[in-house]
């Protein structure tokens, strides 16, 4: 007879509670297979956290959650009186302090490689590149989605289980001072930063201090950890005298810039994605990134160099790149059947700021029409920019011209900026928002059509994107 192996709990339930500096309300807390802060998908034998968030407090949700099978939850000393005696719980002076105690226990029992990534654009697109790339070399951790915020790097961290090769964390912030509690939480080998651009500009007095602010994720590294920035932006300098300033031992950069350590030597576009040739430190080296677009290239380079950082392999991580797909609403490309041309849909409608804008654009001059079709940009306004936001946005006349665009839709009082600079040939409307934008769209897109969807979540662009694929569903689906 076959012997089974029992799998072993992410946490211990003694450790559990030790990790949340908590107290378990019984004799034997139980162990625990998970962490979730959310009672409407929590599975079985994870642990609840009652967080207190904007909207909702997460004490309200403790019963449906320990009926759906959660094994314990963590709540606060002055809701515990709530609850019936005999209910699982660890009781913490504050749920999410509790949360981050866990992540930082996390951390501290893994011997993991561990890296973090910030910047203004490209976060998520690197983290998940490099997540692909760690995984052929051992079994990597990684953030969900854009699990990056004061909640969602310990929320990582604590679901990190103990024997796992490879960490990869993304860290953002709005304001100043917010990388700084989270990279001490990472304590990562490696930290990237990707660009910096006027993103969340509103909430600082320039983009230098929006420099200043990412540069803090090196207060995080561990002694002899590695800083990888992008030697093209103009804020490199800066990034370098911060890291320093901060004891980084080793500094790499990445770019086109012929100082660059990992230097872009080519980028030729192709149907299964780009081949890249780099130039990494002496060596050359050639890849194919899968996901189309020169913002992809870029931070392909900074993962070349985490790879070969954290002594993963490089041969088998670079390969790893030719499966990289944009995510949906950041720069996924859909094909929407018609009787006769196909629509290429390319869904940029999570997010965007000025450099992911030109980035979005780029894209959609480099893809090419069916025979009669055009290039169409539908645009919601870009959020968090500052009094400059009217500039920001009338800026986009330039590269709506470089990428050949022949239709421009545009929606929200911002981007009335752009669109009464755009000559009148490149007008496709334009709407106070994107619900009375939507039949506008609809009317004028065209079998062959290449269409980009972009804007702030804020904008709402994401239901342009849902019509046109109600529009245009797919008969096999």
């Amino acid at each position: 007879m076959t012997e089974i192996t029992p799998i072993k709990p992410l946490w211990a339930g003694g450790e559990f509670v030790s990790g949340t500096a908590g107290v378990f309300s019984g004799d034997d807390a139980p162990d625990v297979n998970g962490i979730s802060i959310d009672s409407r998908t929590i599975m079985s034998g994870e642990a609840y956290f009652a967080i207190k968030g904007d909207v909702h407090d997460g004490h309200d949700f403790v019963k449906r959650a320990l009926e759906a099978g959660a094994s314990v939850a963590v709540v606060d000393r002055d809701h515990a009186p709530r609850f019936a005696a005999g209910t699982p719980l660890v009781v913490v002076d504050d749920v999410l302090a509790a949360l981050q105690s866990l992540g930082r226990a996390a951390r501290l029992r893994t011997d993991a490689k561990v890296a973090a990534i910030t910047g203004s654009v490209g976060k998520t697109g690197t983290k998940e590149a490099l997540r692909l790339a760690l995984a052929k070399s051992g079994e990597t951790h990684f953030s969900v989605k854009s699990f990056n915020n004061h909640w969602g790097v310990p929320l990582t961290l604590s679901r990190m289980p103990e024997d796992v090769d490879f960490g990869v964390f993304e860290v953002g912030m709005n304001h100043a001072g917010e990388i700084t509690p989270l990279t001490r939480m990472v304590r990562p080998h490696v930290a990237i930063i990707t660009t910096i651009e006027p993103v969340h500009i509103e909430f600082f007095d320039s983009v230098a201090g929006i420099a200043d602010a990412k540069a803090e994720i090196f207060l995080g590294l561990v002694p002899g950890g590695t800083a990888i920035l992008n030697r093209d932006n103009a804020y490199c300098d800066q990034l370098i005298d911060r890291a320093q300033v901060a004891g980084v031992s080793r500094i790499l950069t990445f770019g086109r810039s012929g100082e660059a350590d990992i230097r872009l030597i080519d980028a030729e576009v192709m149907d299964a994605g780009t081949r890249v040739s780099v130039d990494f430190l002496g060596r050359m080296l050639t890849y194919t990134v899968g996901a189309p677009g020169v913002h992809w290239v870029m931070n392909s380079l900074a993962v070349l160099g985490a790879i070969d950082t954290l002594d993963a392999d490089v041969e088998t991580g670079l390969e790893a790149l030719r499966d990289i797909a944009a995510p949906e609403g950041r720069g996924q490309t859909v094909s929407l059947p018609t009787d006769a041309a196909p629509i290429t849909l390319i869904d940029e409608s999570y997010n965007a700021n000025p450099a992911s804008m030109r980035a979005a654009l780029a894209l959609l001059g480099q893809t090419e029409p069916s025979a009669g079709g055009r290039r169409i940009a539908i645009l919601g306004d870009m959020l968090e920019l500052g009094e400059d936001s009217p500039r920001y946005h009338a800026e986009l006349a330039d590269p709506v011209e470089a990428a050949s665009v022949d239709l421009v839709f545009t929606c929200g009082p911002l981007f009335q900026n752009l669109a009464d600079k755009l000559p009148q040939s490149r007008r496709g409307a334009h709407a106070p928002a994107s619900a009375e934008l939507i039949p506008l769209v609809l009317a004028s897109v065209e079998p062959g059509d290449v269409v980009m969807v972009k804007g702030s979540l804020g904008s709402r662009m994401s239901p342009v994107v849902e019509a046109l694929k109600s529009r245009y569903p797919d008969p096999h689906e």
